[in-house]
């Protein structure tokens, strides 16, 4: 039995300092807890010492300062995870050392600074689509709460700066689009507020030429040299008074950028605007439509996909809202976008799909094309992801649904659809890896007769982690390779992600050393950074650092150089161990436990449920074989022996693509001695 995916939780520096989960915002109490979280998301993803929060919190600190800043953390904790049970790690607010972090925190200011930094790369339209976004983001002046603080005012004042920017590069956009007038607005009440910022002079000088208020743009231009002379003496850069040249002699080159007649930005920007005017708001189409935007977004990795996820489950309300189980089955069923990974980025969002799905289902009129229910199955399929199914056997013979009925129509795109629902539901017994071999060379087979490109990238990828679960290193190298050549040719960055990953596990199953393999998986984590999925990304790269101490022998164990140090974890007690582990903490806390405290290690694996059914399932075995081995736990020995019984030819982890515990016949050897004796 399964624990339920806990609330997506996500902190706010942009504006006063607060908190949500899954959107709603979390009560915090007092000044102190409000300046204390402040003071850790400042410090993020670094831990702070409890002495140095002493100092930051008290101008003079009172006696038992110390006690009262982890009564703080104590009241922190249970409003940032209220549904946590007792004894349990927290994962949020975590204890480092003699000190306080927050790990795998969620923060608008890093999404504001990736959507920033990602707008420079984009053409004009989707940076402004990006820019607009990140600029909502802003509830007010940056760490409003404690901006006065000392240690707040530098990465205030770095916020600060990156929003003045940003609102410089979305004038800069919709100069290249072609609507100066829009930019005017606000580019006047930009340097009003920040007449020091001589970019923002130039745009609105150049907004106003192009708007044809050339008298403006030079009164404008006027203004900023006097401002700066007189106040600051110091005469114009160089590119105000190049401009000023310019708008004087009325230059070409002040025009907006020809663009050429069959440009890709030029038809899709005329498409759209004609698509606009064409279809009535509301209209049926506009949300069939949608679905075929939103597919492309999220094929896209990063924003996109973090977009496509965002606007799914609305597109979705909005057709159930019409009251026509037939559009709402086109709307669910046409987001049809591979999946690669059993655990969901957001497992909240992907329950609300699944159970629009299931009342679609029952909706649908008996005439209806069996097609539109297979769409619907594989939606559940897919969508019930590991862990996060509330119902998995209703998951399992969903895709078994799917699959009969796309292959009794013949309908190729349905087929692979389907097959993908089969893949993600394969992770309920160890030892699948020829079943998911099987499954990605029928997709490969299916792609290539029918052009489906992604399901080929999908397929390649299934057979890369097959094939290396069971070290097949040779034809792993071939799927990686088709994958990235795919991806280059339909522009897939998301597929990196996952060859990347794939070479790091490659170095780690075939003989390097350990310091050269976690060094690699370092790189696989960072690759994941803006990727825009969480599901993988939380907790992977701490269980895969563990992962290379135990492949190495240097991970606590049942060796004679392992000790008791009861006490030696901190001044919460051995419930934070494992706490960076996120999803998977529960099942490498009794192995992270083995050197602090014995007692705690056995009373973790005693209570320890089995994995859930997702791609670390052999991996989370392997943990528990090897914790029970060292504390002598006979029935978890036993439990871990029948569940990787049927994997004892494959590599333990290997069938993530991402990293490995090395072969699973170790670790059943190591059971067999071990209840042998």
């Amino acid at each position: 039995m399964s624990n339920p995916e806990p609330a997506v939780v996500e902190f706010g520096m942009l504006g006063p300092v607060t908190a949500w989960a899954d959107g709603v915002e979390i009560g915090l109490l007092g000044p102190r807890h409000r300046e204390l979280l402040a003071r850790l998301l400042v410090a993020h993803p670094h831990a702070v010492p409890t002495s140095m929060l002493v100092e930051d919190l008290w101008e003079d600190p009172p006696v038992g300062a110390v006690g009262a800043v982890r009564t703080f953390v104590a009241a922190l904790r249970r409003a940032l995870e209220p549904d946590r049970p007792p004894r349990t790690p927290p994962r949020l607010l975590v204890t480092v050392g003699n000190g306080y972090a927050l790990r795998g925190a969620v923060i608008d200011a890093d999404r504001f600074s990736e959507e920033v930094s990602a707008a420079a790369g984009l053409v004009p339209a989707r940076a402004l689509q990006t820019l607009g976004r990140a600029l909502a983001r802003w509830r007010g002046p940056a760490l409003a709460d404690v901006a006065e603080a000392p240690w707040a005012r530098a990465e205030g004042a770095r916020l600060r700066e990156l929003r003045l920017h940003a609102i410089e590069l979305q004038a800069g956009a919709r100069l290249d689009l072609g609507r100066a007038a829009e930019a005017v607005p606000d580019l006047e009440a930009h340097v009003i507020a920040h007449p020091w910022r001589e970019e923002g002079w130039r745009l609105l000088a150049l907004a106003l030429y192009r708007a044809g208020r050339q008298g403006d743009a030079l009164a404008v231009l006027r203004r900023a040299r006097a401002l700066l002379v007189d106040d600051l003496g110091v005469d114009p850069g160089a590119a105000l008074r190049r401009l000023e040249t310019e708008v004087l002699a009325q230059s070409a080159s002040l025009e907006a950028g020809p663009r050429p007649e069959h440009s890709a930005d030029r038809v899709w920007a005329e498409a759209a605007a004609s698509y606009d005017r064409a279809v009535a708001g509301g209209a049926r189409a506009r949300l069939r439509s949608t679905v075929d935007l939103l597919r492309g977004l999220a094929i896209t990795g990063g924003d996109g996909l973090v977009a496509a996820r965002e606007q799914r489950l609305a597109s979705i309300l909005a057709a159930e809202e019409l009251g026509e189980a037939s559009l709402t089955a086109a709307i669910i069923g046409g987001y049809d976008v591979p999946a690669i990974w059993t655990r969901s980025d957001d497992p909240t969002q992907a329950a609300g799909i699944v159970a629009a799905a299931e009342r679609t289902l029952a909706a649908l009129p008996p005439e209806t094309a069996p097609t539109a229910r297979a769409r619907l199955l594989a939606t559940i399929a897919v969508e019930s992801r590991g862990s996060d199914a509330d119902s998995p056997e209703r998951a399992r013979t969903a895709a078994r649904l799917a699959e009969q009925i796309a292959r009794r129509t013949g309908d190729p795109g349905l087929l692979a659809f389907a097959l993908n629902g089969v893949f993600i539901q394969s992770f309920h017994h160890t030892g699948a890896a020829g079943r998911r071999d099987a499954i990605g060379a029928e997709l490969i087979a299916l792609a290539a007769r029918h052009d489906l490109a992604t399901y080929a990238v999908l397929g390649h990828l299934i057979r890369l982690q097959a094939r290396s679960a069971i070290a097949d290193w040779d034809g792993a190298d071939t799927h990686a390779a088709a994958a990235d050549a795919l991806a280059q040719r339909h522009d897939s960055p998301l597929v990196g992600v996952f060859t990347q990953g794939y070479r790091a596990l490659r170095l780690a199953g075939t003989g390097a050393g350990e310091a050269e393999v976690s060094a690699a998986y370092r790189a696989t984590a960072a690759r994941l950074d803006g990727a825009g999925m969480p599901g993988l990304q939380r907790g992977l790269l701490p269980v895969m650092l563990l992962a290379a101490q135990i492949q190495h022998g240097s991970a606590p164990g049942a060796g004679p150089g392992t000790v008791d140090r009861a006490g030696d974890h901190g001044p919460d007690g051995p419930d934070t161990v494992g706490a960076q582990d996120g999803p998977y903490a529960r099942w490498t806390r009794p192995v992270r436990l083995l050197s602090l405290d014995r007692a705690a290690a056995a009373a973790a694996l005693a209570d320890l449920p089995d994995p859930p059914p997702d791609h670390l399932l052999e991996a989370m075995w392997c943990l528990t074989a090897h914790a029970a081995i060292a504390v002598g736990d006979r029935p978890a020995m036993r439990r871990a022996q029948a569940a990787l019984g049927p994997a004892g030819h494959e590599q333990a982890g290997a069938g993530t693509g991402l990293f490995t515990l090395g072969p699973v016949s170790a670790f059943l050897g190591g059971l067999e001695h071990a209840l042998g004796r």
